[in-house]
């Protein structure tokens, strides 16, 4: 084990490893709930669909352990799910069966570009400042997801009598009820264990707060106390495919979405993480990034051919960073966390948000480390960093702050007389991410 995952080679070992892909389990777990409870408003099977997620999980992480021998998990994205079932089924008005088939086109379309490393060329192609800002911004995004989750901070509106003065994006939530006050307590014990240097805080922590969930109500215990149970069959929804409109313009704008969403959420995730892991060589790029990005191609195939929304890799993977994983074992482990999920389903479902928050509230604070190897001193290089890093919180998206970053940072070194700094495959981003803004949604 110690040779094939390289374990000495990354100053790790065998605890460290299953420690850290336990804890990234825990703290995307609820992709085990949430993704079926998204896709199922399209009438998609409930059950199947968690039958789906797990597997398509475990497949394209298998992937990323075996493979690319990288710490990061794969599964069904949030923001995909929801673009799937709410633009592309609920608002265009397609059936389930035209968005899979979307989908599995994508996943196609993915491994070829990852083949021909144009993938791994836009991940080589972005400017060092940038890479880390997106270790920072994704740190400030996973602490807001966190933060939300818990409903330690909510969206609201200014009232004064029955007259709305205004829209605010968030605002404090009502932090002596159930889930936040959970949470701050979790928040506060996990801190002490890493205060002092308890290996596995962040797993103790989420267990810990789990349990103190139940006497406060928030922690909900299965129904009779049942905790194992068969996963639920995926035929209603397995090589469920509609090829009858995949040469209409609709397919086209649904197919581009999915790829430009996926592509830079994955390049973002893979960028940040490793930035922050130390995983980058000295000219700023990921070895063996095309075995990496390999994992969400397959598994985005994979995904579609068993019933559920584009597969990528999870920005919740920081968490077993974070933990000290470093090697595809934590992957490997956590693959194996949702293939037991499949028969302990109750078990995972009991495990409230309330509890995993203070991870990864946690983990934003590790992800933001990167920040002092930015130049912030050539504004033509601090400005764009700083765009990427406060745009992914406030759109909630990752691929949206990396927008923001290279648009900025082509014009600033045009207009300043450094265009000779911007790479072409940069130019080429440029005018795409201006066409994505321009075409209709």
């Amino acid at each position: 084990m110690d040779k094939f995952f390289k374990l000495t080679e990354n100053n790790t070992n065998i605890r460290t490893e299953i420690t850290a892909g336990i804890t990234t389990f825990m703290t995307m777990a609820y992709i085990l709930i949430v993704n079926p409870l998204t896709l199922s408003a399209t009438g998609m099977d409930f059950g199947a669909l968690f039958t789906a997620t797990a597997l398509s999980a475990i497949a394209a992480t298998l992937v990323m352990a075996l493979y690319a021998n990288y710490p990061f998990a794969l599964a069904p994205g949030m923001g995909l799910n929801a673009f799937f079932a709410y633009t592309v089924v609920l608002g265009m008005g397609y059936s389930w069966k035209f968005a899979l088939t979307a989908v599995f086109l994508e996943g196609i379309i993915f491994i070829i570009l990852t083949f021909l490393n144009i993938r791994e060329a836009i991940i080589n192609c972005i400017p060092l400042n940038i890479k880390h800002a997106v270790s920072v911004g994704i740190g400030l995004f996973i602490a807001f997801i966190g933060l939300v989750n818990a409903g330690i901070v909510k969206t609201g509106m200014f009232h004064v009598g029955n007259d709305k003065l205004g829209g605010i994006i968030v605002k404090l939530g009502d932090i002596t009820s159930g889930a936040p006050l959970l949470a701050l307590i979790g928040l506060v014990i996990t801190g002490i264990l890493l205060a002092r240097n308890v290996k596995g805080a962040l797993l103790i922590g989420i267990v810990v707060t789990t349990i103190i969930g139940i006497p406060m109500g928030v922690t909900q215990l299965p129904e009779g106390m049942k905790f194992i149970s068969m996963p639920p069959s995926i035929a209603p929804i397995a090589f469920k495919f509609d090829f009858s409109n995949i040469f209409s313009l609709d397919m086209l704008i649904v197919l581009f979405t999915f790829l430009f969403v996926d592509m830079f959420d994955t390049v973002g995730t893979l960028v940040g993480v490793a930035s922050k892991a130390d995983m980058l060589d000295k000219e700023g790029k990921l070895p063996r990034a095309k075995q990496a990005l390999f994992a969400d191609a397959v598994g985005t195939t994979v995904g579609a051919i068993l019933g559920t929304s584009t597969v990528t890799t999870y920005v919740e993977s920081a968490s077993g960073v974070a933990e000290g994983g470093r090697t595809g074992l934590t992957a490997l482990t956590t693959a194996g966390m949702f293939a037991i999920a499949l028969l302990f389903s109750p078990l995972f479902i009991m495990i409230p948000s309330a509890a995993t928050a203070p991870a990864l509230i946690l983990v934003g604070l590790f992800m933001m480390s990167p920040i002092k190897r930015i130049d912030l001193e050539d504004f033509t290089e601090a400005i764009p960093a700083f765009l990427t890093i406060i745009m992914m919180p406030l759109t909630y998206s990752i691929a949206e702050g990396i927008v923001f970053g290279i648009i900025s940072y082509i014009l600033l070194k045009l207009l300043t007389g450094k265009g000779e700094q911007v790479s072409p495959i940069m130019y080429i981003l440029g005018i795409l991410f201006v066409l994505k803004f321009i075409m209709p949604h």
